[in-house]
């Protein structure tokens, strides 16, 4: 059995990837995971995840901003390095909405290893996402 854990995350408008990334690192996450700088543009719908060295960030932000992009599904993992798990940052189509899955050595809970420990990332995630106008969330963490 597989689960799928996710968080999706509403803004009061659309937000940029770098917005959202330099929230993020003033609470401990980073774009540099264990594989460097993981990313995504969906233009066709095939979700072809690409990976470059860590000097590249601000160039691979740039791209996934890009107004021809607007359009389309961006990602980007992000990466906690001081609890050890991350995961991918997914933006939907006109930016004010976003989904985080915790692909990278997911967290679960305490005495209940198959189920994410939901709480750990929302209190990570949600209070630097609050100053960009952040208006809820969902969390989901179900059996497949």
């Amino acid at each position: 059995m597989s689960r799928t854990a996710d968080i999706d995350l509403v803004f009061a408008g659309a937000v940029t990837v770098g917005a959202v990334v330099r929230a993020l690192t003033g609470d401990g996450w980073s774009l540099e995971e264990p594989l460097g700088v993981s990313y995504m543009v969906d233009s066709d719908g095939l979700f072809d995840w690409k990976s470059a060295s860590a000097d590249r960030a601000a160039e691979i932000l740039t791209a996934v901003d890009s107004p021809e992009n607007i359009d389309h599904q961006v990602g980007i993992c992000v990466y906690h390095s001081t609890a050890e798990t991350g995961g991918q940052l997914l933006f939907h189509a006109g930016r004010s909405h976003c989904s985080f899955i915790p692909t990278i050595d997911r967290r679960s809970l305490p005495g209940a290893p198959a189920l994410t420990d939901m709480a750990w990332y929302l209190t990570a995630l949600v209070p630097p996402l609050l100053a960009m106008g952040l208006v809820g969330y969902e969390a989901t963490d179900l059996a497949d």
